[in-house]
């Protein structure tokens, strides 16, 4: 089972997540604090793996709302990523504007 573990603190590594679920008795399989790719800075997300489901459910149920570092986390499963960068698309495509009226440039001439 995959975890989302979100508001996490800028100094937290991937020992630090590990720690904090061991704490509660939950073995962590794979820990990782997602990182951007150029600066290296934490983005204060990260996942976790457990491999047994019933672990990843005691996990969220003992872990959702603590503080590791004085920030609540947030935890639950994690959603599958979509393609076309992780945002779930709405069928029909992605208008904008929401019927604001006023100029187009198709009335142009």
């Amino acid at each position: 089972m995959r975890l989302y573990v979100g508001n996490l603190p800028f100094k937290a590594t991937e020992t630090d997540l590990q720690n904090f679920f061991a704490q509660v008795g939950v073995t962590v399989d794979n820990a990782s604090v997602m990182r951007d790719k150029f600066s290296g800075e934490a983005r204060g997300f990260g996942f976790v793996e457990i491999n047994d489901p019933s672990e990843g459910e005691k996990a969220i149920d003992l872990c959702h709302g603590k503080e590791l570092m004085g920030r609540a986390l947030v935890i639950n499963e994690a959603r599958p990523m979509t393609p076309g960068g992780g945002r779930e698309r709405r069928p029909g495509g992605g208008g904008g504007g929401g019927g604001r009226g006023g100029f187009d440039r198709r009335d142009r001439h």
